[in-house]
């Protein structure tokens, strides 16, 4: 097997290099210090022709060599022509020369591309979320309205019986946080507004905030954290237990028969809890304010009276079946999005909480902007 050669020929301006021999890997030491010694030593010629007859063996190796030759040349301005090359290797050089001609710029502002990525996953996410919710308000709206057209085949027990657990059992936990939520407010209105002599004004702030705000909203968090995660784990072991493929297969819903009870129990539950939450906060402000603050019950009723108003009650209350119906149907969906392990239903049940809570505090300032649009 002869060598591998590269001779050089200066005229004048113009450089002949000659290529000889087997131009293959088994030469490649040889091969790239020849063709490093050319591009760098030969720097004078205008112009290069490099001929390949006596070529006797071509590799891809020895292709991408003369590739990259031609390019230390053409990349410094020079005029370069390969000549005498054998056609059964032409094909093999044309690919050689089409492949990376382009260089990757340097990656910059790295810190930029990755914000980029999360802002484009998260509103992927997003996008996601809210097309499965508007799923599920349709095939709710679908079960609802066969209900309504054979009104014989609601399941009227289990939802009583989800009532009475999201609600009945509901009630000593939400009288006792919100009794401590109202004594807090009270507490800290009397502590600030007495610098100014203001203590009155505590019955207002604590009437006012907790029938049109806190009210409904802790009570709205308590049961996405109680009631939603209880929703998602149950719907979540059934279908890793393939009972949600049972129902199907037996020709029922599952909407209709494990959602929607559930959802409707819910949007039940709420106002009334929020309704009884109320109460229970507001006694806990007349206690602080009574006790802590030194004004009777007398005054503390009186000045309740004045401060606040039906609408106040209105507003609160109607937000309640809004908040429990986004409560149901994120809880619903992500228990009906368990995989078959313990691990996927752990982590649904906690997407269903953080998610539940996440969408009622945005729901909560949504309807806050319209009532004061609409001066209510």
């Amino acid at each position: 097997m002869s060598e591998a050669l590269l001779t050089t020929v200066a005229r004048g301006d113009h450089l002949e290099l000659a290529a000889a021999g087997a131009w293959t890997v088994e030469h490649a030491g040889t091969l790239e210090g020849l063709v490093d010694k050319t591009a760098r030593d030969q720097k004078a010629a205008r112009s290069t022709t490099i001929d390949m007859a006596r070529v006797e063996r071509l590799d891809t190796f020895g292709a991408w060599l003369l590739e990259r030759l031609v390019r230390a040349f053409s990349d410094e301005g020079r005029d370069v022509s390969v000549v005498g090359l054998p056609e059964r290797y032409a094909d093999l050089v044309e690919e050689a020369h089409r492949s990376n001609r382009f260089h990757p710029e340097p990656r910059r502002w790295m810190l930029s591309d990755a914000l980029k990525s999360l802002i484009w996953l998260a509103a992927n996410l997003i996008g996601r979320d809210i097309l499965l919710n508007l799923q599920m308000f349709g095939q709710l709206a679908c079960a609802v309205g066969r209900i309504v057209r054979h009104p014989r085949t609601f399941r009227f027990t289990p939802m009583v019986y989800h009532l009475e657990r999201v609600g009945w059992r509901a009630v000593p936990i939400i009288l006792l946080i919100m009794f401590l939520i109202g004594c807090i407010v009270a507490q800290q209105g009397i502590f600030h507004f007495a610098q100014f002599g203001a203590e009155v004004y505590v019955v207002d702030m604590v009437g006012i905030l907790t029938l049109r705000e806190l009210g409904v909203l802790i009570v709205a968090i308590m049961i996405a954290g109680r009631s939603g995660s209880s929703y998602t784990a149950e719907l979540g072991s059934m279908k890793m237990r393939e009972e949600i493929d049972a129902l199907q297969t037996m020709g029922l819903d599952p909407i209709e028969v494990l959602v929607l009870p559930r959802i409707l129990a819910l949007i039940v539950a709420l106002p009334c809890l929020t309704f009884v939450g109320s109460m229970a906060a507001l006694y806990g402000g007349g206690l602080v304010c009574w006790l802590y603050g030194g004004m009777s019950p007398e005054i503390f009723l009186s000045r309740l009276r004045e401060a606040i108003s039906l609408d106040h009650f209105e507003v609160g209350i109607s937000k309640a079946p809004f908040m429990a119906l986004v409560i149901g149907m994120i809880a619903s969906i992500e228990g009906l999005s368990v995989k078959g392990s313990a691990e996927s239903l752990g982590l649904q049940t906690t997407s269903s909480v953080v998610k539940s809570i996440f969408v009622v505090i945005v729901l909560d300032g949504i309807f806050a902007m319209f009532f004061a649009a609409v001066g209510k």
